[in-house]
């Protein structure tokens, strides 16, 4: 029986036809992953799928270089020396990779473009997940060329969250930025809500949020991403080398808003922005 693990979810076992799934979920503690990565590879699995951003890529790839890792959503493989390049990773890591830096600066500009009198932007970000930092330096560079100020509001863990939120109201950001993490993403009922009880406007990098209530969002699918991913377990447990795979990129990003929120917001959303929208929510 092929036996291959995933570090996304809370821990389960299930078996189907001659595969086995081994589930690891670190609740968004980063400092769980090293001992959950060395627990699976102390399993012998065959592969391990590694989702929720860089950490538990890094954490897998610190605990083996012999058994293949493929990787879901990592802004900057090449960058952060998971892979020697997208055509050719060589080693044990492949899988699918987000332009991070693309996507902020078009972030940023829908954002302007929805709520043009936004000049001052909080912008949510993980200090414990290391491509932030490419993140941040983006937005900078992106505010910078609209003349707009950023203030940056930190938070990796749910106390840090609430001081965060409280800053914000301190602040009187006109908008915000909520950047791309799991963390976030894990928790985005209660983030959603919050911002609404702020009646700020707030760019996110998914559609899930807008879905809750959020007003905007500009990124890939996160099914789609995960489906790809799948494919290249499945290719690996079939005999594919990670080295022979190439790392896959999305090739479509969705622009989802929420025109409910955007009234509530007292918002008038431009109609050359709505017309480029792939899902209007009412």
């Amino acid at each position: 029986m092929r036996r291959f693990t995933t570090g996304c979810a809370e821990p389960a076992s299930s078996t189907a036809k001659n595969v086995a799934i081994e589930y690891r979920w670190a609740q968004g503690r980063y400092d769980r992953l090293p001992d959950l990565a060395a627990e699976l590879v102390g399993r012998s699995v065959d592969v391990i799928v590694a989702s929720g951003g860089t950490p538990p890529v890094l954490a897998a790839q610190r605990a083996t270089r012999t058994i293949p890792i493929v990787f879901a959503n990592v802004g900057d493989p090449v960058g952060q020396g998971l892979v020697a390049s997208l055509a050719r990773p060589g080693g044990n890591l492949t899988g699918v990779s987000l332009l991070f830096a693309d996507l902020t600066w078009k972030r940023v500009e829908l954002l302007s473009e929805l709520a043009p009198q936004a000049r001052r932007i909080a912008v949510l970000v993980n200090p414990t997940n290391a491509i932030n930092e490419t993140t941040i330096g983006d937005i900078h560079g992106a505010a910078r060329a609209r003349g707009l100020e950023v203030y940056l509001l930190k938070a990796g863990s749910d106390p840090e969250i609430d001081a965060a939120f409280t800053a914000l109201a301190e602040l009187r950001a006109d908008a915000i930025f909520v950047g791309a993490d799991p963390f976030f993403f894990n928790r985005r009922d209660r983030v959603v809500a919050v911002l609404s009880r702020h009646t700020i406007p707030a760019m996110y990098a998914w559609r899930e949020f807008v879905i809750l209530g959020g007003l905007i969002s500009y990124g890939p699918n996160v099914t789609e991403t995960y489906r790809m991913t799948g494919i290249y377990a499945g290719k690996i447990l079939k005999g594919a080398r990670p080295a022979d795979l190439p790392v896959e990129q999305p090739t479509k990003f969705e622009l989802v808003i929420n025109l409910k929120t955007a009234k509530a917001l007292g918002l008038t959303v431009p109609p050359a922005l709505l017309a480029r929208a792939d899902e209007v929510i009412e």
